[in-house]
């Protein structure tokens, strides 16, 4: 008997068949009640990775649109022929229809914003399926090697790497990531406005390393609703063993490779066309 096997990744989800549209949405209702219905609704066949309402252009009779985009193709497909011709808030049917934009090759995959990572593992593994710790972190600010300068023309360069391990206690698997944050400290600070900029720059590297350390995890959820775990490998990585004392390795590379957008401007970069042909 075989089993259906859907694989995510902790990715920006990109392609047209995990994507679908809503229109014939009636203005009877709030943006924001449909929002939240709309959300209800599909977010019961499976994660989410975005929700927008829109009004109907002005040319246009008056309404909503909306694209939901789901991690899993398959939970798009079933989402889609459930829904679609369906009243749900209103006394008419909308319609509902998986994407055909052919130009998202243009986009290239992206990685999941912190937030975005933790709801994708918490929706599938739950709240105790994994964790994480730092194996190492270190100040980089004065490291020659990685092309740093301590004195820079606007104030002081500040950089800090940390290494952290996301494990998954029930599937006995674990990864590792390494996260990089620079920023530069204006001479004029006041000390304490020093100190708050240092810890917002060490829990930025932090946080970037146990998003890349969620990169290089595939999701299996089997067709029986069970959630197994692969770690995807690079045989080009190099990580200090578990004995290491407070290494972190830096080569001569651009540190920015590792710096990801704001959870607030996650969902603008996602392309928001929707000049598309739409069939009746």
């Amino acid at each position: 008997m075989e089993i259906e096997v859907d694989i995510l990744e902790f990715k920006v989800p990109l392609e047209n068949n995990k994507t679908i549209f809503i229109w014939d949405i009636q203005p009877i209702f709030s943006e924001a009640y449909i929002y939240e219905y709309l959300w209800k609704v599909f977010s019961a066949f499976g994660a989410l990775y975005l929700l927008k309402v829109c009004p109907n252009a002005k040319v246009a009779e008056p309404g909503f649109y909306a694209m939901v985009k789901f991690y899993s193709s398959v939970h798009a497909s079933n989402a889609q022929k459930s829904i679609d011709r369906k009243c749900l808030f209103q006394s008419s049917p909308v319609k509902v229809r998986l994407s055909s934009k052919q130009n998202l090759a243009f986009y290239s995959s992206k990685p999941l914003s912190l937030s975005k990572c933790l709801d994708l593992a918490n929706h599938y593994l739950g709240f105790g399926g994994w964790s994480t710790h730092i194996i190492t972190f270190k100040d980089l600010s004065k490291c020659v090697d990685a092309g740093c300068q301590q004195e820079t023309v606007e104030g002081v360069l500040l950089k800090y790497g940390c290494i952290t391990e996301l494990s998954f206690p029930h599937h006995g698997v674990s990864c590792r990531g390494v996260g990089v944050a620079e920023d530069v400290l204006d001479d004029d600070l006041d000390p304490e406005e020093r100190v708050r900029k240092r810890g917002t720059l060490m829990k930025r590297a932090k946080d970037n390393g146990v998003m890349n350390a969620f990169e290089k995890v595939l999701l299996l959820v089997l067709g029986n609703g069970k959630v197994a775990i692969e770690i995807k490998t690079d045989p080009d990585e190099v990580l200090p063993e578990e004995n290491s004392e407070g290494v972190i390795q830096v080569n001569d590379i651009s540190w920015k490779q590792f710096e990801r957008a704001s959870d607030e401007d996650a969902e603008d970069d996602f392309p928001w066309d929707l000049t598309e042909h739409f069939p009746q």
